[in-house]
């Protein structure tokens, strides 16, 4: 079937051999027009008749029944243009082919040379199509006609190209929706927008070919749509936001990679195991005169005392005398005990003990006691203190707030410094009076009672007080800590005393038989009025009144020692032993003579 399809040449060809384009049948609906005509559409399109324009003629109305009786002649003639019969040209149609054909040949189909109906045909309204595979012929320019005008008013409902349906018109043919094509690509020529006024001799392609359902597809090849380009800027802000961002990343894991290989680099030394130089092992043995030697030897035979009793306690130091468990120590250190309290003695090895009191004397600050059921002690040998220089080197060894085995070294800063310590009780029978030898090894509360030794090891001291910074001069005055001014009773003192107590529990205390004035404020000791008895203040028969001391008298030199006061006398006379010799210079009525005496005994007073 070739209904609606353009038909084969010869069949229905012109007058000429132009191609005979069958339009489709259309039945005027009634009172379309005025007159009952067909309204046309398409470019010709208007209502009612159209008025013949100069130079064409009509053949009378139009017939809807056959769709004939409107024929147009050829234009006007043109002084420049060549006659329409001279060019080969149909005149029978509505429109005029301005293109001879060639012998032969067919002439290309135009919108200018689209025949008109036959009289009595169907008009045939689509368009010529090229053939499957055909180019279509270049356009060639023609004058432009004049636009023929309606033998009526313009359509009042403002009737587009092609009409819309209605009672009046047929409707349009379908149609594809028109889309605008993407940037680049090429525009098929079905597809295009209705061409521009018939030009003379131009090649006119219908516009009902665009509609044809069976129009061959456009030969143009598809091509692809070229990108939209870029901004340039922002492209180059992309490129460098990317390099910050990758250069950033890399920066950030080099940072965490060297941070995690620097600290183990500086931790270790290198990536391996970490082994850091380190001097081989020596022999613990050292130098015995050395301090490490010194300490080594006495730091078994040193302990510490812990004492609690009659609602106090304390902690001080002891050394071992003998095997037997003596063990001595400050008074001081003990006195808390009492009569009835507990001590409990640490060694140096951890063990511990209980201990008693064997003897104390607090006229010296001394005190033995004994622990029972331990073997393998080791005493510590005894010096000889008139031997010590100043300037000798010393090593203290204590449990200094209770840090037991502490061991400080320092000199021999001054020797027979008369001390005296004690004194709380108030009566004076707690004063201790020490002619002692002084150091600047640091010594603390909790160190007295322990072991000064010189530098073979060997015991010359006990420490038993300290020079506090507020000035103050007793056993445990120096709570505030050492200021390198230490006091130790010398061991010639403390092993006389020591053997006293272990042999009775008492010590005897030299005396010259007189009562001193200690509220004498003048160079030397001065014999009091009276005794503090009330009787005479030179004992009768006792080594004083032998030498012939009197009231009155001041004592300014022992052994040719200046004395300064009535204490520094008791400290030079208790640094002997009972029976010794003395010989003292004094003064009296302005006069200086010297006596000799022979120092008597008294049991602890």
């Amino acid at each position: 079937m070739n209904e609606g399809k353009p038909g084969t040449p010869g069949a229905s060809e012109g007058p000429d051999g132009d191609f005979e384009l069958a339009r489709p049948n259309r039945t005027p609906s009634p009172g379309t027009g005025p007159d009952g005509d067909y309204e046309l559409s398409g470019p010709l399109a208007g209502s009612g008749h159209w008025d013949t324009p100069a130079g064409l003629a009509t053949t009378g109305p139009y017939d809807a029944s056959t769709g004939s009786g409107v024929a147009y002649a050829d234009p006007p003639a043109d002084d420049t243009a060549e006659p329409a019969e001279a060019r080969g040209a149909t005149t029978t149609g509505a429109k005029v082919s301005a293109t001879p054909a060639a012998p032969g040949t067919e002439a290309p189909a135009t919108d200018a040379d689209t025949p008109a109906p036959a009289q009595g045909a169907t008009p045939d309204l689509t368009a010529a199509t090229p053939a499957p595979g055909t180019e279509a012929p270049a356009p060639v320019p023609a004058p432009a006609q004049p636009h023929p005008t309606p033998l009526h008013d313009p359509d009042p409902y403002s009737t587009p190209p092609y009409g819309e349906p209605g009672p009046w018109a047929p409707a349009p043919p379908v149609q594809h929706p028109a889309t605008t094509p993407a940037h680049g690509v090429a525009v098929n020529a079905s597809e295009a927008a209705p061409a521009a006024p018939v030009v003379q001799d131009a090649p006119v392609v219908d516009p009902w070919a665009r509609y044809d359902p069976w129009a061959a597809p456009a030969s143009a090849p598809l091509q692809q749509a070229e990108p939209v380009e870029e901004d340039v800027k922002r492209r180059r802000g992309r490129r460098r936001r990317a390099l910050i961002t990758g250069a950033l990343v890399i920066a950030l894991v080099s940072g965490v990679a060297g941070g995690v290989v620097g600290v183990q680099l500086e931790r270790n030394g290198g990536i391996g195991a970490v082994e850091l130089p380190q001097a081989g092992v020596e022999a613990p043995d050292r130098d015995p005169d050395s301090v490490a030697g010194i300490a080594a030897q006495a730091l078994p035979s040193v302990v510490t005392l812990h004492v609690s009793g009659g609602g106090s306690a304390g902690t001080g130091t002891g050394f071992v005398l003998d095997d037997r468990g003596h063990i001595l120590t400050n008074d001081h250190v003990v006195e808390p005990a009492g009569e009835d309290g507990e001590i409990t003695v640490t060694f140096h090895s951890g063990d511990t003990a209980e201990a008693t009191v064997v003897g104390r004397d607090s006229g010296y600050d001394l005190a033995v006691v004994r622990v029972k059921g331990v073997r393998g002690l080791s005493p510590l040998p005894l010096g000889n203190s008139d031997n010590v220089q100043v300037g000798d080197p010393v090593v203290a060894i204590g449990a200094p707030f209770d840090l037991a085995g502490t061991v400080t070294s320092g000199i021999i800063s001054a020797r027979e410094r008369p001390i005296t310590a004690g004194g709380e009780k108030g009566d004076g029978s707690d004063v201790s009076y020490v002619d002692a030898l002084q150091t600047d090894a640091p010594i603390n509360p909790g160190n007295s009672g322990g072991p000064l030794l010189d530098g073979k090891g060997r015991v010359i001291g006990i420490n038993s007080a300290i020079r506090s910074a507020d000035g103050g001069l007793d056993p445990e005055g120096g709570q505030s800590g050492s200021i390198g001014l230490g006091f130790a009773i010398p061991i010639n003192q403390g092993k006389r005393v020591a053997e006293e107590l272990i042999r009775s529990g008492k010590a005897t205390h030299p005396v010259i038989g007189i009562t001193l004035d200690m509220q004498y404020s003048g160079d030397g000791a001065r014999v009091a009025a009276e005794g503090s008895d009330g009787g005479p203040a030179v004992s009768t028969a006792g080594p004083g009144a032998k030498a012939g001391i009197r009231s009155g008298d001041v004592i300014t030199k022992v052994d040719g020692r200046p004395v300064h006061s009535g204490e520094e006398l008791i400290v030079k006379t208790r640094a002997h032993r009972p029976g010794d010799e003395l010989e003292l210079t004094l003064e009296r009525d302005g006069k200086e003579r010297t006596v000799s005496l022979v120092l008597g005994s008294s049991d602890g007073d």
